[in-house]
């Protein structure tokens, strides 16, 4: 229970920082050594764009918080039934 206390008042810390960052020019989304970062606060939006986008079929997509990449689940299932039926 500690650990996750801990992980989230870390979390909660940088997306603070970035957005003090922010307001004085620095950019709080982008990439960096071609992986996308975003440290600004997620939104139900960002969130469904980043994990439960149909229209978009690209495997990983940027992550809504942090350093990397989300799976968006519609195109993992819809490789996994492509992969079944063959």
């Amino acid at each position: 229970m500690r650990r996750i206390v801990k992980a989230i008042i870390t979390v909660l810390g940088i997306a603070l920082l970035f957005r003090l960052l922010e307001q004085r020019g620095v950019k709080s989304h982008g990439t960096f050594l071609g992986i996308p970062y975003d440290f600004r606060l997620p939104t139900p939006h960002r969130l469904q764009e980043a994990f439960w986008n149909p229209a978009d079929r690209r495997l990983f997509t940027p992550h809504v918080f942090g350093w990397g990449y989300s799976i968006n689940v519609p195109t993992l299932l819809r490789w996994l039934r492509q992969a079944c039926l063959r």
